[in-house]
């Protein structure tokens, strides 16, 4: 089982982890670490049970509203998703215009007489 040595709050510590763990450890302790740093930052020198303890319920509070920010957002995609099905189980009629096919051919004569204007007054100048 390996030791580390980390430091939290400017304090050594030899722990020991799972084989292949020292990773999430290290990330673990760092994290710890971070909050203790504000402590002493804002307090100045505390205990070493009291820093600790207050640093783990600042990561606490953290990951709290996270887990509530996931659940949000876990409620809000469960909506997206019962809102696709619904779309797929109930498609939306949609109404296309269609022009009459007598519209295009008076549009098609009156373009061609603009060009045919346009061409006079082309010659004319």
């Amino acid at each position: 089982m390996p030791e580390l040595k980390i430091t939290i709050g400017g304090r050594d510590f030899e722990v020991a982890c799972q084989e292949g763990e020292e990773h999430f450890l290290r990330s673990a302790s760092q994290m710890l670490d971070n909050e203790a740093q504000v402590l002493i930052g804002s307090i100045g020198r505390i205990p070493e049970a009291r820093m600790l303890l207050m640093s783990g319920l600042m990561l606490a509070d953290k990951t709290a509203g996270l887990e509530d920010s996931l659940r949000a957002a876990e409620a809000r995609a469960q909506a997206a998703e019962a809102a696709l099905e619904e779309a797929r189980a109930n498609p939306a009629v949609v109404e296309v215009a269609v022009i009459p096919p007598h519209v295009n051919d008076t549009m098609a004569e009156l373009a061609a007489r603009a060009e045919a204007i346009a061409q006079k007054l082309d010659e004319i100048d």
